[in-house]
C-alpha cells in the first residue's frame, strides 16, 4: 500500500511550485491517494504555469508512475503580467522558465527594445516557449 505522506513529500517541489502561483490564480485542488498513485488535482491560470507545474513534475520523477495529475487551464496559452517595483525580466523568466536566461524572448513578444528598460505598473504577457 502507498504512504500518503511519502508521496506528498517526494512530489513537494510540484506542490510547492503550484502554491507559488496563487497570487496568478494557481489553486491546490486535492492532494490524495488513489490506490498506489497521489492524485494531484489543481488549476493554473496558464499554458506557462502550466509547463511550469509539468517541469517541476519531471525533475522530480520523470516516469511519475506514482502520480495521477489533473491539472486545468483557467486561461488562454500566455501568463499576463505586472511588473513590480525591482523586477527585471530576467527576474519573470526565472519565476515563469526557471531560467532566467530565456528574458530575451519575453522582451520579443511583447516588443520590448531594451531589456533594461521595464517600469513598474507595465503589463506583459510570458509566452509559451517551445
Amino acid at each position: 500500500m502507498a504512504d500518503l505522506e511519502q508521496l506528498k513529500q517526494k512530489y513537494a517541489p510540484v506542490i510547492a511550485t503550484i502554491q507559488g502561483f496563487a497570487e496568478y490564480g494557481a489553486t491546490l485542488d486535492a492532494v490524495e491517494l488513489d490506490g498506489e498513485q497521489l492524485h494531484l488535482k489543481a488549476t493554473v491560470p496558464s499554458q506557462v504555469v502550466a509547463n511550469r507545474v509539468w517541469d517541476a513534475i519531471k525533475q522530480v520523477d520523470p516516469t511519475f508512475s506514482d502520480l495521477k495529475h489533473e491539472i486545468v487551464t483557467t486561461g488562454g496559452a500566455e501568463q499576463p503580467y505586472t511588473i513590480k517595483s525591482g523586477d527585471n525580466l530576467s527576474k519573470v523568466s526565472k519565476l515563469f522558465y526557471g531560467n532566467a536566461n530565456k528574458y530575451s524572448q519575453i522582451a520579443q513578444a511583447n516588443g520590448i527594445e531594451n531589456p533594461d528598460r521595464i517600469q513598474a505598473g507595465q503589463q506583459i504577457n510570458v509566452p509559451v516557449l517551445p
